[in-house]
This record gives structure tokens, C-alpha cells and sequence, in this order.
């Protein structure tokens, strides 16, 4: 049997539950904070990513999907969104001498080695704001992800830690003061670290290798690089958080792997899914238009692991989460198949007030006498079953159990709707 590719996976019925009501929630307090949603291809010129996210990054060198087409160009499957987001926006005149904030969601691709929360196709909300020069679009930023958290019921299992590298001419002097220290010592660090030492250095900060983290220990300090502005910038930005009551660590190693940071960077980040503890990051790229052909336009944002905060999600609500159907129709003979799935489509119609989602509906399919069709009932969760026989078809009315308390009543149509509706039926 033919299986799914290595690092793909399938989101079943019970867990697209969850994640349908991660997104939403997500979704819905972006559009609170007045984020607009664009939509991305999945296919972009392989320039853009190295233009965009750094050609000396793991993800341009390793990591990417990278297919020519008929025409000989070179396009690679997104392995994020910012870059995409930049371009879609420029090309379409949205960015000069504008303020945007949009939002967006789907799947990115990334060759790495599959675990448990890391997968080669995986998913992200990306919230981006340019033309916002202040620290309080940072803040805002972060405000959403302590909201997201808050309505999601996750605020005890993460925290915010933040750091600022400074203008990319802070960092650039960084950079070379890092190398200088650490090229004599290139034979004591882990093999990923020799690697970047040449392409990436700042990338060494993270390492989780011991001995490398040892060195790491005398190497310059990178808060003794950050230029005044970048400085101010910061602190403002930490006197905003304390207002609006977030709490969060100062990470001086915090830098993020890709080269379009500047100044402020950001994790939010759990103790609680192992070494995936990263569930949503982000910071400020003011650079970033200007490499990809624009005007100079400041602008930060931020991505957050759908699959991740699921894991999370599931670590904290243990409960499985079934599907909602409020009412299941049962019917006692073939020949009344279409009066019940009529009915379904009448009771899916049903208005049944402003505070009350419309009724998820579903009728019986396979046949089956009644005991079989309520096992089924049961079996999908509903909360109430339409029995409808032959009296019930003669006398236009319908029986409507609880399949909590096993209570019934025979009412007709128009009374059964209130009668869901009176009773809160979602």
C-alpha cells in the first residue's frame, strides 16, 4: 500500500477538530486588531528566498523544495511566509508611502529531519505590519500572541522571551567581532557550528551542544553592539509589555535563523512539547523591502506552528474533541428517506436566533430500525435524535429524545425548533 511521503502527514477527523477551532480563534482575534487576510502561492522564484530569508541560511543551503519548471526557471515550495507576503504586497503597489497589516495561513515546506512536532510540511499563521516605525506595532505583535494564548487557554504553558539585535549595521559588527573570537576555537565547536561559523554565524548563539555553549560563554556580547536608536527603540518597547501587563525574559543569545532580522526578535516558547519548544516567533525586518527591490519600509511580524500549539493544545485538553452534530434523524421504513433528508435541510435552514449557531444536522444513512439508527445517533455524539414513523408523517409531527437523559416529547415542526433553540441545541 502506497503511504504518505516522510514528513507529510494526514489531519484526521478528530484532530482537524481542534485545529478548525485553533484557527478560528486565531483568525478572529487578528481581525479584532483590524489584520487583513491575503492568500499566498505556494510557488515562488527560489530568488526570492534567497534574496529574501538569506542564501548563507540552513533553509536556502538544506532545507528547500527546489524543482525548474518548462521554462527553465528555478521555483522552490515556500519554506516561509514573510518573504512572500513582502513581494505580494510590493508587486501589487501596497507598500510605499502605506501602512498595511495582514494575515495569512497555510502549509510550508522544509526538507528536515521529521519529529514529533517538526514536519516537512507544516503549518503557520503570519501576521505582518509595515510602515509602523515605532515599538508599538512590536508591541501589538506580542499582544496578539498573550490574546491567542489567553483564548486558547495555553497562558500558563508559555512565555515570551525577547532580545534586540540593532540596525543591520550593529548586527554586521557583531558578526565579525563573533567570528574573530571563535575562528581560533572553529576545531572545539559541533559540526553545525564550524559550518555556519562561515555562512551563518549568529546562528552558532542557539546551539544546544555543551562544549560549544562553553565557549560561547566569554564570546562578545552582543547588547555591547546595539546602536543607540535600536537601544531606545528596545526599552520602549519593554516599558509597553509592563503596561499591558506581559511578562517576559531578556534572552541576550535570542537571534533568530534568518538573516532579515533587525532589532527586536521574539519567541514564545513551552516547556511542555520537548525540544520543539518554539510555537510562534518573530521580531522586526526593516531591511527586508529594500532587498527585495523596494523602497525602505520598516515592518515586523510574526509566525506561529499551528501543528505545535495542536500538540500543546492536546497536552492541556486532554478531552478528545468530537464532532458536533446537535441532532441525528432516525426514520422507521425507506419510504421515508426523503421526508428525512428533507427535514435535515429544513432544520439546517432554521434560524434560530442571534446568539445560536445554525443546527449541524445529520440524518441516517444505511438503514436500520430504530435501535440501530440511535446506536449510531450515540456514536456520532449528538445531542438530540428525530424519530420519525409513520404517525409521526400522518400527523406532520416529529419525536425528539435526549440522548443524555433519554426524555422524550412529540411536538410539531415549528415547536421542535424552539424547543431546540429554548433548550441550546450547540
Amino acid at each position: 500500500m502506497v503511504q504518505a511521503v516522510r514528513g507529510m502527514r494526514d489531519v484526521l477527523p478528530a484532530e482537524a477538530k481542534r485545529w478548525h477551532l485553533i484557527e478560528s480563534t486565531v483568525h478572529s482575534i487578528l481581525r479584532q486588531f483590524t489584520y487583513e487576510e491575503i492568500h499566498l502561492p505556494l510557488l515562488e522564484f527560489t530568488e526570492l528566498f534567497a534574496r529574501g530569508v538569506g542564501e548563507a541560511t540552513d533553509i536556502v543551503e538544506k532545507e528547500m523544495y527546489t524543482l525548474a519548471d518548462r521554462d527553465g526557471d528555478s521555483l522552490s515550495l515556500r519554506p516561509e511566509g514573510t518573504a512572500s507576503c513582502v513581494r505580494a504586497l510590493q508587486e501589487n503597489g501596497l507598500l510605499y508611502n502605506q501602512t498595511q497589516k495582514v494575515f495569512y495561513s497555510g502549509p510550508m515546506f522544509r526538507y528536515e529531519k521529521p519529529q514529533k512536532g517538526r514536519y516537512r510540511q507544516f503549518y503557520q499563521v503570519g501576521a505582518e505590519a509595515f510602515g509602523f516605525v515605532g515599538p508599538d506595532i512590536d508591541a501589538e505583535l506580542i499582544s496578539l500572541g498573550a490574546n491567542f494564548w489567553r483564548q486558547l487557554g495555553l497562558e500558563k504553558q508559555v512565555r515570551l522571551e525577547i532580545n534586540t539585535l540593532g540596525s543591520r549595521q550593529a548586527r554586521q559588527m557583531y558578526k565579525k567581532a563573533l567570528v574573530d573570537y571563535l575562528t581560533p576555537k572553529a576545531g572545539q565547536l559541533d559540526e553545525d557550528s564550524q559550518r555556519r561559523l562561515h555562512t551563518n554565524p549568529m546562528r552558532i548563539l542557539d546551539s544546544k551542544n555543551e562544549q560549544t555553549q562553553a565557549i560561547l560563554a566569554q564570546a562578545p556580547d552582543l547588547s555591547m553592539f546595539v546602536d543607540a536608536d535600536s537601544q531606545a527603540h528596545f526599552d520602549e518597547l519593554l516599558e509597553l509589555l509592563q503596561a499591558l501587563d506581559i511578562h517576559y525574559v531578556r534572552k541576550p543569545n535570542l537571534v533568530r535563523g534568518l538573516d532579515y532580522y533587525t532589532d527586536t526578535v521574539f519567541e514564545w516558547v513551552t516547556d511542555d512539547l520537548g525540544a520543539q519548544g518554539t510555537i510562534c516567533a518573530g521580531g522586526r525586518y526593516n531591511t527586508l523591502v529594500e532587498q527585495l527591490g523596494g523602497r525602505p519600509t520598516p515592518a515586523a511580524g510574526f509566525a506561529m506552528g499551528l501543528d505545535r500549539v495542536l500538540l500543546l493544545h492536546e497536552v492541556v485538553n486532554q478531552t478528545a474533541m468530537n464532532s458536533a452534530v446537535d441532532v441525528y434523524v432516525c426514520y422507521s421504513a425507506p419510504q421515508f428517506a426523503a421526508h428525512a433528508q428533507k427535514l435535515g435541510q429544513w432544520l439546517r435552514e432554521q434560524d434560530l436566533g442571534a446568539d445560536t449557531a445554525a443546527l449541524n444536522v445529520r440524518v441516517n444513512m444505511g438503514g436500520g430500525n430504530f435501535k440501530k439508527q440511535l446506536k449510531r445517533a450515540d456514536a456520532s455524539h449528538a445531542t438530540w435524535a428525530i424519530l420519525m414513523g409513520p404517525d409521526e408523517v400522518a400527523a406532520e409531527q416529529l419525536t425528539l429524545k435526549n440522548l443524555s437523559d433519554g426524555q422524550q416529547v412529540t411536538l410539531s415542526k415549528a415547536d421542535v425548533v424552539g424547543h431546540l433553540a429554548g433548550t441550546g441545541s450547540n
